[in-house]
Formats: structure tokens, sequence, C-alpha cells
């Protein structure tokens, strides 16, 4: 099974936690990530996103399908992520857009094999992916993306 971890873009401070919306430059990066991802996720990928408006507002940018999942709110648990994924039972690729750092956890768990604070940066995704040998099934880390390494092609013209 693959899944893939995308936290929200940068927000603005503030309260309530869970209206903080993004801030111009969390936008552009959404935006970046975005068309990244449309071009290399699969079809039959499913979307499950926090219930806060930065990761609605995240995921906006990428103009598919998603379902809002409670268990993935900013108090959540690395646990109830991965029920939320079902993890590694899913047939499909499963992309989250959460938080940290219930995201950092997830991913030092299924990479490292321990829980550990690991950081995931604003707006980057990590994808990890499973390796079957015999009947060992590994877990490893396919892609890490940030923004900021990514040209933006403005969806119109496409610099190849």
């Amino acid at each position: 099974m693959d899944l893939i971890l995308w936290r929200h873009a940068e927000a603005e401070l503030g309260e309530p936690d869970e209206g903080r919306a993004l801030t111009p430059k969390g936008h552009k990066q959404a935006g970046k990530m975005a068309e990244w991802l449309d071009r290399n996720l699969p079809e039959s990928c499913r979307i499950l996103v926090s219930p806060a408006t930065r990761t609605l507002q995240t995921v906006e940018a990428l103009g598919r399908k998603y379902k809002v999942h409670p268990e993935l709110a900013p108090d959540k648990s690395a646990e109830d992520l991965l029920r939320a994924a079902n993890w590694p039972d899913s047939r499909e690729p499963v992309l989250i857009v959460g938080h940290q750092p219930t995201l950092g956890l997830v991913a030092a768990q299924l990479i490292g094999g321990q829980p550990q604070e690991w950081s995931l940066r604003k707006a980057n995704v990590w994808w990890i992916a499973q390796r079957e040998r015999g009947d060992v099934t590994t877990n490893y880390l396919k892609a890490v993306i940030a923004p900021e390494l990514l040209a933006s092609s403005g969806k119109h013209h496409h610099h190849r």
C-alpha cells in the first residue's frame, strides 16, 4: 500500500486553531505541490483530509474529490490516522492531508519502526510505499517533495 502524507501549507496564526486560513505564500505552496501530486498520484488514490480550514484550503488546490475525516484533526493520534487510512490493508493508495506532529509520528513509525517526532515541513509531501520480498514486507520512503524545489509552471506553460 502507498500512503502519501501532505502537510498543510503555511497558515495564519491565531485562534481558533481550526479556523486558521492559508497565507498568500501558503496558497502558492499548495498550488505547486498540487500540480506535482496531480501528475504523480494514481487516479484511484483516495484523499482524506483533516476538517481544519488550512488543510481544506490546501487540498482544494488539487481539484480532486476528497473526504473530510474527523480522525485527522490536529488533536488526533498517529493510530487514528493509520486507522483512517486503513493501513496497511487499503487496496488503493491513500493521500492524507493533515498536521504536525501526527504526520511526523506516522512517518517515523512506518519508516523507522518507532515513534519519534520527525518534522514534516509545511506543504511537504512524504510518500511511503511498501516492498514485498517473499513473505517480508518493508516500508520505504519513495519520495519527499518540498514546494520550494518545484518550479511553478502556472499550469499553462510547461517548460520541459
